[in-house]
């Protein structure tokens, strides 16, 4: 197999999965399917060789740290994350791999790949992107197709030839037919679910999209020539950037062009892209129950009860969907699933911080996650990563004390350090320039007691600070 360069998409926010899912920390993210989080399962079945190239993940700002730690941890330090300032949908991603991937060689293959998806079969996947390298390198895209297991409505089709050859033309796509068009498509044959993961040759596909789109790539070409290296980052021009259209590759390259092919992957695909596909990808008792976290339930069938908060009690359910988070609760019937983005909306309309944001705000440095807010005050958890430290800064409003739990803080307070240890405790009065540090090889746990007038995150003045936020 020639080289290929992977390219992670990792700019979605898996809204139908909240209340676990949220926009500041969204699916891929999270460990939904086994111990590691889906972005870094996705990753090692990329894995250095002889076939793949240099890989890229393309992400939201908003994640950066939090992608480049999890990727740390699998020894994947070497991935570039290239950070888009806005999100654009899948084509201009699209665009923007395929340009580094050239820079990297000219005649570059790019396997986009969604990293939020599942992969069951990893051997099934490779043996399946080996079989499209040709059809690649001959200048076509090669799309995924799933052999479906049923009338799915909440996938895309491909409708390819039944030319009984492992390599087909595509002839056309349907995006979430309702049920009695699935049962249809799988009646007829020749129909498989989309994927969304490709593989493009990149010299021929920016060709396309320069003569489907001509401003779509120069705005992606002039994101990535003014592009600026930001820490360990590469981040996208925001001005060139925006100016790309809003639009998928599938809508504004796949149904216009004569090059798409599919290649069948039977490979234990799920886009798991609802809570009704995580039962299905779990294991299951037999009742047909996914019980995780703190549940308990008595003579209850066919359904998934999650708690990352509190006890979750079931008693008689049937086909429901239960998930406890600290801060909310999802009810709904399997059926219904797909309406939880709706609710995200609903809940999105009325500015309800739940929406986007999760309790536990991660940073470069580690988290912080409030536990208890009252009159003039607030108690927080601080979580400081060995070698980590925060801004150098100051608030008008409040006044903080910090208590060691366990490592060792080195406090700097009005330009004096102090060396704080576990059971011990530093005094950070309103105004004072002040600065927490994790000197150790351990995780520093703090209690954070603020009090004052005000106790909003904007309530910081940075002056110095590593990771260059203002």
């Amino acid at each position: 197999m020639n080289e290929i360069i992977p390219v992670l998409l990792s700019g979605g926010t898996g809204s139908r999965l909240w209340p676990l899912s949220r926009e500041t920390y969204p699916k891929q993210l999270l460990p939904l399917l086994g111990p590691e989080t889906l972005l870094q399962e996705t990753m090692r079945r990329v894995s250095p060789s002889t076939a793949f190239g240099p890989a890229f993940v393309i992400a939201n700002s908003e994640h950066r740290f939090v992608i480049a730690e999890q990727l740390r941890a699998i020894d994947r330090a070497d991935v570039q994350i290239v950070l888009e300032p806005v999100g654009r949908n899948t084509c201009p991603a699209a665009v923007v791999a395929a340009i580094l991937a050239m820079r990297h060689r000219p005649d570059s293959l790019v396997l986009l790949m969604p990293a939020d998806h599942q992969v069951a079969d990893s051997g099934a996947f490779l043996k399946a992107v080996e079989t499209g390298v040709p059809a690649a390198q001959a200048g076509h895209f090669v799309l995924f197709g799933i052999p479906p297991l049923g009338p799915a409505t909440g996938y895309g089709y491909i409708r390819s030839a039944k030319t009984g050859e492992a390599v087909r033309p595509v002839m056309g796509f349907t995006e979430k037919p309702d049920r009695k068009t699935a049962e249809a498509y799988l009646a007829a044959g020749g129909y498989s679910w989309n994927s969304g993961i490709f593989l493009l040759p990149a010299r021929a596909f920016l060709a396309e999209v320069e003569r489907l789109d001509p401003a779509m790539l120069s705005a992606c070409q002039r994101s990535v020539e003014t592009a600026q290296v930001d820490l360990d980052f590469l981040r996208l021009d925001a001005e060139s950037f925006a100016s790309a259209p809003n639009i998928s590759i599938d809508y504004a390259v796949m149904e216009k062009t004569a090059n798409a092919v599919v290649v069948d992957a039977d490979c234990g695909w799920s886009d798991i892209g609802t809570w009704s596909a995580l039962w299905d990808a779990a294991h299951r008792d037999a009742s047909g129950m996914v019980e995780i976290g703190d549940v308990m339930s008595i003579d209850s069938t066919g359904s998934y009860l999650r708690s990352d908060g509190p006890l979750v009690a079931a008693i008689g359910v049937e086909d429901l969907i239960v998930v406890a988070t600290a801060d909310a609760v999802l009810v709904t019937r399997k059926d219904r699933d797909q309406d939880v983005k709706t609710l995200v909306e609903q809940l999105r309309a009325k500015d309800h911080p739940t929406a986007t944001q999760t309790q536990r705000v991660h940073r470069p440095w580690g988290f912080f996650q409030s536990l208890h807010i009252g009159e003039r005050f607030q108690v927080k958890r601080i979580t400081v990563l060995p070698g980590a430290k925060l801004s150098l800064q100051k608030h008008f409003h409040r006044a903080e004390h910090w208590v060691v739990v366990n490592g060792t803080a080195l406090v700097t307070r009005d330009g004096e350090e102090i060396l704080v240890q576990e059971n011990e405790s530093v005094y950070l009065p309103l105004g004072c320039v002040h600065r927490l540090a994790n000197p150790g090889r351990v995780v520093l746990n703090l209690i954070e007691v603020q009090s004052g007038a005000y106790l909003g995150e904007d309530d910081i003045v940075r002056l110095d600070d590593l990771y260059s936020r203002v």
